[in-house]
């Protein structure tokens, strides 16, 4: 018996054991979402969290939609 072969089969032979969800993953959806709620609203209150202004949230989205520069020479030089 070749011992290569042997393992092998006894390593697949054995399924993988799953983790259990803990913490904030093993909570109700709902009470996930008040949770965050609160550390959005302690943020806005402690004046840390950022509120975009309509021309932020524009250049974001100009930024985002753009071709990157690599990608664009990259493409041509395939062509």
């Amino acid at each position: 018996m070749d011992l290569q072969t042997g393992s092998a089969q006894t390593e697949t032979a054995l399924p993988a054991p799953r983790k259990a969800l803990r913490g904030f993953a093993a909570m109700d959806p709902q009470r996930q979402r008040e949770i965050a709620s609160l550390g959005g609203r302690a943020a806005h209150l402690s004046g840390h969290a950022h509120e975009f202004t309509s021309e932020e949230a524009r250049a974001a989205g100009r930024k985002r939609h753009q071709r990157p520069e690599s990608q664009g020479a990259q493409a041509s030089s395939s062509a």
